[in-house]
């Protein structure tokens, strides 16, 4: 049992856990074979603990779930998308500092 505390999110389960959430949702579109993915790691990982009970923090395995990669137009990983009322409201290209994600939450959250 790892100690994640982000949600692992699939083709089946992203309309209910992402679109349908009354929290924001920060996710995370990555695949195992990214090192620039790999690097960000600890920051989503930091995030989710961080803002625990406040917001959610979701992976997608972009390989494993090709369905919701193709509908949010993702084409470069690492991309962070924040969700909010089942609408993207931020998206994050390529590795950005923790700040960058925290801003974005903080106007959700705060």
């Amino acid at each position: 049992m790892t100690d994640t505390a982000t949600v692992a999110v699939t083709d089946q389960s992203f309309t209910e856990e992402v679109l349908g959430s009354d929290k924001p949702v920060l996710v995370d579109f990555w695949a195992e074979w990214c090192g620039p993915c790999r690097a960000l790691g600890p920051v989503i990982e930091t995030l989710s603990k961080d803002y625990a009970g406040r917001a959610t923090v979701a992976k997608v395995d972009v390989d494993a779930n090709q369905n919701v990669a193709m509908q949010f137009g993702i084409r470069s990983i690492p991309t962070v998308m924040l969700f909010h009322k089942g609408a993207v409201v931020d998206t994050f290209v390529g590795v950005r500092p923790q700040s960058d994600y925290a801003a974005s939450l903080d106007k959700l959250v705060a």
